[in-house]
């Protein structure tokens, strides 16, 4: 399941600006993603957290295929690793971003921040730029 499927995230939002004044209202956005190892079992093994970066490069050492769940706005890819074990890979990039930035200008709330600051994740900073007015307080 995708790290913060915007489905779910428009749902609790929109919930949020009928109890909240949305000058007040911030959504928080994650900057990881998670890696799990198939068959997920109840009370075994949690995912391990990858940065955005670390998600691309294990697509790549593995020859995984990034695919677009276009219902969750999230990337994510399937791979196995040198144990035969599979994985599942869920992720944020630009793309996934890019539709909560959207979400937070359509809802019209007073902005966004990120859960976990430091992952490398250089279009961050572009993203941004692009999107929105920063002002430093």
């Amino acid at each position: 399941m995708a790290v913060s499927p915007i489905n779910e995230v428009r749902r609790v939002m929109e919930y949020a600006i009928t109890r909240i004044p949305r000058d007040k209202l911030m959504m928080g956005i994650p900057l990881y993603g998670y890696d799990w190892t198939l068959p997920y079992v109840p009370g075994g093994q949690w995912a391990r957290v990858v940065s955005p970066q670390r998600a691309i490069e294990l697509a790549r050492q593995y020859g995984a295929t990034i695919s677009y769940d276009y219902t969750a706005q999230a990337p994510y890819f399937n791979y196995y690793d040198a144990e035969g074990r599979q994985h599942v890979v869920w992720f944020e990039d630009a793309r996934s971003i890019q539709a909560k930035f959207n979400l937070v200008k359509s809802l019209g709330i007073r902005g966004f921040f990120y859960w976990v600051l430091g992952p490398d994740f250089p279009q961050n900073w572009l993203l941004i730029e692009d999107n929105f007015t920063v002002i430093k307080v």
